[in-house]
């Protein structure tokens, strides 16, 4: 989650919440890329999103912007916020009609006054599909509007981000490490991380971690999960070593860490066919809770 595939679920009837739903939006059109990242020169800054219907009807969308930010868990929508940059972007179309098999570009250009103040300037760009897609839950009709969104950062003169790794704990229940990261920059980093598990100087678990999204002036808890090992971890005091990596202003940057983490108990060898099924099963058991959720929240 990945982190940018948002969608708007409208209950038929009176019922609405946001949901994230990537399941529907996939089979239905293909946008590239999700994050854009650019730096004003002059005032101006300018990037190029494109979506492919890949169904077999016609797909018709709007489009429209919302400040966002992410908090310690995630991507979360904004009213407002100094760093929006919906009031300095203009983007064509607005609404899209794109038939089967086609693609179609959007084009977004900020332009910011010689009194905007620096720094970081960021907006979610939306692609909401204007049909609804039915569905049942607990045979009780449901419709679902999804949305798909592109992320757009601008950079308005001097912004650079500056991370550190403040820790690192263990959760019994879920068996994953957390990795909490901190950004006390002006401008936002998207690190991968790859990570070795140490007990007494010797490895016990490694992996990656694919992209984290840590805002400007931000937290994030990267999330680890040791329930995938091959190998069984013994409890125990171990350190957490590795490096975040990101790339910045044409530059590739890197941040070498080391924690130390408590392994409060015993996490078994994971058998990786077992793995693929659990995983498969507990995509399907998330998407009927949070259909149930909805429906009993409203």
């Amino acid at each position: 989650m990945n982190n940018f595939q948002k969608f708007l679920c409208a209950v038929t009837g009176t019922v609405s919440a946001l949901c994230i739903f990537p399941e529907i939006v996939q089979a239905q059109i293909k946008i590239s890329p999700l994050v854009i990242e650019k730096e004003a020169r002059r005032g101006k800054a300018q990037g190029v999103i494109n979506i492919t219907n890949t169904s077999n009807e016609t797909f018709r969308a709007r489009i429209y912007t919302l400040p966002f930010t992410y908090n310690k868990n995630g991507f979360k929508e904004l009213k407002s916020s100094p760093q929006d940059l919906s009031p300095y972007l203009r983007f064509s179309p607005r609404e899209l009609v794109i038939q089967p098999g086609q693609t179609r570009q959007i084009r977004a250009v900020s332009r910011f006054l010689p009194s905007s103040a620096k720094g970081e300037y960021r907006a979610v760009i939306f692609t909401e599909d204007l049909k609804e897609v039915k569905t049942t839950n607990d045979n009780q009709a449901v419709g679902i509007i999804p949305r798909i969104c592109v992320t757009f950062y601008v950079r308005h003169g001097e912004a650079d981000s500056d991370l550190q790794v403040e820790s690192a704990s263990y959760n019994s229940k879920t068996k994953r490490i957390t990795l909490l990261v901190k950004n006390s920059g002006n401008a936002t980093a998207r690190p991968k991380i790859y990570w070795n598990l140490q007990n007494s100087g010797e490895k016990v678990a490694d992996g990656r971690e694919n992209a984290y999204t840590v805002i400007a002036g931000g937290e994030r808890n990267i999330q680890i999960d040791l329930s995938k090992n091959e190998k069984e971890i013994a409890t125990g005091n171990c350190q957490l070593v590795g490096k975040l990596t990101w790339r910045e202003n044409n530059k590739d940057k890197s941040l070498p860490f080391n924690v130390d983490v408590n392994i409060s108990d015993k996490v078994a060898a994971t058998d990786r066919a077992t793995d693929i099924r659990d995983a498969a099963d507990n995509r399907k058991t998330s998407l009927r809770n949070r259909l149930k959720k909805l429906l009993k929240s409203n």
